[in-house]
């Protein structure tokens, strides 16, 4: 009898342990991918069936709830702008001099063909305040360890109710997740690549996500420039930034 015991008191300490250094991953893992503010250059890659195009955009974040794009090319994207405040987005057209505001399912739209639906696009939240986690596993994954990551949603408005990702263990950075729907279906991968120190931090400059419900090489998205934590006017997160 106290045999069992001992080995049941084990196997809850394991869970208990488990659940914390996933925790502790986490938390690690959002500190790198993470900041106060941030400012991004960055190359949008669109692989279509015949040939593919590149979006250049410049992208501005502060906190979880402000972001701000300015597309800069190709030229018939050039001036287009997106704005997010807390769970509202406004798309600007330069074509046609009007504003539009998106909700509801039409956040599950595709950003200009891509991979990325807008949703995507504004989630930023920190993984531990939206998942449950537990490690399930330790792989090998392009010459580094990693350890993969169960999280479980344990909120009401997570636009994936489970991931499983591939964390290298050293670096604290994701190199592989994939992201399903209630029903257990796989619904996108993500490969994040070219892993770089920026400002003390770890952090992936090349990604490529792709929609397992679409053919196609999915969409690579390429960062050229990021400055972390760095003064942002405040303007710039307003609706008459959009025309400006």
């Amino acid at each position: 009898m106290k045999y069992i015991i001992a080995i049941f008191f084990t196997i809850i300490f394991a869970l208990q342990l488990s659940a914390q250094d996933a925790t502790e991953i986490l938390e690690k893992v959002d500190d790198n991918m993470n900041s106060e503010t941030s400012i991004t250059k960055s190359d949008m890659i669109i692989y279509g069936r015949r040939n593919s195009r590149t979006v250049t955009s410049v992208g501005y974040a502060e906190g979880k709830n402000k972001s701000f794009s300015e597309y800069l090319a190709p030229a018939r994207e050039k001036g287009t702008k997106m704005l997010k405040l807390e769970d509202n987005l406004w798309i600007y057209s330069p074509s046609t001099d009007r504003t539009i505001q998106l909700s509801g399912h039409m956040l599950k739209q595709s950003v200009m063909g891509s991979d990325l639906s807008y949703e995507d696009m504004m989630e930023n939240r920190k993984l531990t305040e939206m998942y449950d986690s537990e490690v399930i596993g330790e792989e090998l994954i392009d010459g580094r360890n990693t350890w993969v990551l169960q999280l479980t949603a344990k909120v009401v408005d997570a636009s994936y109710e489970s991931r499983k990702i591939w964390v290298d263990t050293e670096r604290y950075v994701p190199l592989r997740e994939e992201l399903f729907a209630k029903s257990g279906q796989l619904l996108k991968k993500t490969e994040l690549k070219e892993v770089k120190k920026i400002d003390g931090r770890w952090y992936p400059t090349k990604m490529n996500y792709k929609d397992m419900l679409k053919d196609g090489k999915g969409t690579d998205f390429v960062v050229l420039e990021i400055e972390f934590d760095t003064e942002i006017p405040a303007y710039i997160f307003s609706k008459a930034a959009l025309k400006k």
